[in-house]
C-alpha cells in the first residue's frame, strides 16, 4: 500500500508567515473613503500609508470553503458596506500596531467585529495577544482593540467574583491586560483559579456559575459567557489557549513603522468606526444566528473559529477567503505549539515519512527508525534529551496512542525490537490524518 508523502510540519520552516502588515507599505486592502473614514480625514499620516487596491488573494485550495459555493448559500446577502467597515477596521489596526502576520491582522479585526454579535454566537472565542517580552505591541493593540470592540470591560487583577457579576445576557467583551500576572507563576495561578474556571466556562454558551446569596443562603446562577481579550507575556494555561483565537506579536524589526496612538486625537475616529460596525451587525443577529457556515477546521478550533467566520461571511468580498485562510494557517501554527502536545503530533509525521521513505515496509526495528528521525535536520529529535532521542523517550511520545515496541523478527532472520506500520494507522488517521486530494475541476 503506497503513501503519499507528508505534508510539512504546521509552522515549519516550509510554512513561513506571509509578510507582515506594514503602515507606509502597499496592503491588499483600500480603506474605504467616507464622511466618518477613521484614517482619510486625518492629515497627519505618513504619505502612501495604507494604500493599493483590493485584489484577489492567490488561494489555490478549491475546498477552502468545504463545498460552499457562492452567497447564494448564505442566508442574507453580503453588502458592500461590511466589507468596506471591515477594511476600514484593518487598516485602523494596521495604523498602530504591527502584527506578525497578514492572518493574524485579518483574524484580529474580525474578531473585533463578531464581539457586535455576542447573542448569536454558542462559542465566545478568546482572543490571546501574547508575546515572548516587553515592547511587543500587546498593550497597544488592546488599546485599540478597546476603543472598537462592544461593551468594552477593562480588568487588571478583578476577582471573578466582579467579573461574572458584570456578565449579562446582553454581555460585554472582557479585556484583560498582563494576564501573566494572574497565571505567570504557580503561585498566581492557584489564587486565580476560580478566574481561569471562569474564562473556561464564559468560552461555551450556558455554562452558569453557582454561588450562594444572601441571608437565605439562595444559589443563584451567574452567566459566564462573554468574549474576552487577554494580554501578557509568555503562553497562558493550555485551557485558555485551547479556546483562543492566538496572536504571538514580536517586537518591531528595524524599518517597521507605526503612528503614535493618542487617546484624546484618535479615539473619536475609532468609536465612529465601532459604532459603524454596531449599527451593520446588530440588525443581522437572527440571520448569523442561523448561520452554519462551512469550516476548514473541526472540534473546538471550529467551535472558536466559527463567529469570525460567520462574520466574514456576512460581509462578503474578500473576507470569506480571507477568513478560512487565516483559520486554517493560525490553528495549524498553534497545534506545534504546545511542546508536550505538538512533539507528540510531529513524530507520528515523522515516523510516517521514515516508514514511507524505505517503501512503507512492515516493520522497522527501533535503532533505524531513531538514526532515520535524528538525521532530519529540521526535526526537533537529535536534539531531544541529552544525546537526541532515545530509544525510552521514542516509547514515552507514542505512550499515548497504545504504540510500543516488540520483539520482530526481519526477512534477514535477525530479531530486533521494532515497531510494526499496522500498529501506526489508527493514531496517523486520528492525529494527523494526510489531506484528500483536491477534486478534479474542470473550466475556470
Amino acid at each position: 500500500m503506497n503513501s503519499t508523502s507528508p505534508q510539512p510540519i504546521p509552522g515549519g520552516p516550509a510554512q513561513g508567515w506571509p509578510p507582515v502588515a506594514v503602515p507606509g507599505q502597499p496592503d491588499h486592502f483600500r480603506p474605504a473613503v467616507g464622511q466618518n473614514d477613521v484614517l482619510t480625514d486625518r492629515t497627519d499620516r505618513e504619505p502612501g500609508a495604507l494604500t493599493g487596491q483590493v485584489t484577489a488573494d492567490p488561494v489555490s485550495d478549491p475546498d477552502i470553503f468545504g463545498g460552499m459555493t457562492g452567497s447564494g448559500d448564505l442566508p442574507v446577502t453580503p453588502s458592500s458596506q461590511g466589507a468596506e467597515l471591515l477594511c476600514e477596521l484593518r487598516s485602523a489596526i494596521a495604523r498602530f500596531v504591527i502584527l506578525p502576520s497578514e492572518q493574524a491582522l485579518d483574524a484580529v479585526t474580525l474578531w473585533v467585529a463578531a464581539t457586535h454579535l455576542q447573542p448569536a454566537w454558542q462559542h465566545a472565542p478568546r482572543l490571546a495577544v501574547i508575546g515572548p517580552a516587553k515592547r511587543c505591541g500587546k498593550s497597544r493593540l488592546l488599546d485599540i482593540v478597546t476603543e472598537t470592540v462592544h461593551d468594552p470591560l477593562i480588568t487588571v487583577n478583578a476577582s471573578s467574583a466582579a467579573i461574572f457579576r458584570s456578565i449579562t445576557d446582553q454581555p460585554p467583551t472582557l479585556l484583560v491586560d498582563e494576564a501573566d500576572t494572574m497565571f505567570g507563576t504557580v503561585k498566581a495561578a492557584e489564587k486565580n483559579e476560580d478566574l481561569r474556571g471562569l474564562l473556561n466556562a464564559g468560552h461555551q454558551r450556558n455554562r452558569p456559575t453557582l454561588r450562594v446569596v444572601g441571608p437565605d443562603h439562595k444559589v443563584v446562577k451567574f452567566p459566564t459567557f462573554a468574549m474576552a481579550a487577554l494580554a501578557g507575556i509568555g503562553d497562558l494555561p493550555d485551557t485558555i489557549m485551547d479556546r483562543s483565537v492566538v496572536i504571538r506579536m514580536r517586537r518591531r524589526a528595524p524599518g517597521e513603522r507605526v503612528s503614535s496612538y493618542r487617546s484624546d486625537r484618535d479615539n473619536p475616529g475609532l468609536r465612529e468606526l465601532r459604532d459603524g460596525l454596531h449599527a451593520w451587525l446588530v440588525p443581522l443577529i437572527d440571520a448569523a444566528t442561523d448561520m452554519e457556515p462551512p469550516m476548514p477546521v473541526d472540534d473546538r478550533a471550529a467551535d472558536t473559529w466559527e463567529p469570525l467566520v460567520t462574520v466574514a461571511d456576512l460581509a462578503g468580498g474578500e473576507w470569506p477567503v480571507r477568513a478560512r485562510a487565516a483559520c486554517r494557517a493560525m490553528t495549524a501554527f498553534e497545534s506545534g505549539q504546545d511542546e508536550d502536545g505538538g512533539l507528540k503530533t510531529r513524530i507520528l509525521v515523522d515516523i510516517r515519512r521514515v516508514f514511507a521513505a524505505g517503501g512503507n515496509p512492515d516493520a522497522l526495528s527501533t535503532e533505524h527508525l531513531l538514526t532515520a528521525l535524528k538525521a532530519d535536520h529540521e526535526a526537533p529529535w537529535a536534539e531531544h534529551g541529552p544525546t537526541g532521542l532515545s530509544a525510552r523517550g521514542l516509547q514515552l511520545l507514542l505512550k499515548d496512542y497504545g504504540i510500543g515496541s516488540m520483539n520482530i523478527r526481519f526477512p534477514d532472520g535477525v530479531q530486533l525490537k521494532g515497531f510494526t506500520r499496522n500498529g501506526f494507522l489508527d493514531a496517523w488517521s486520528r492525529y494527523c490524518p494526510e489531506p484528500a486530494e483536491p477534486p478534479v475541476t474542470t473550466g475556470s
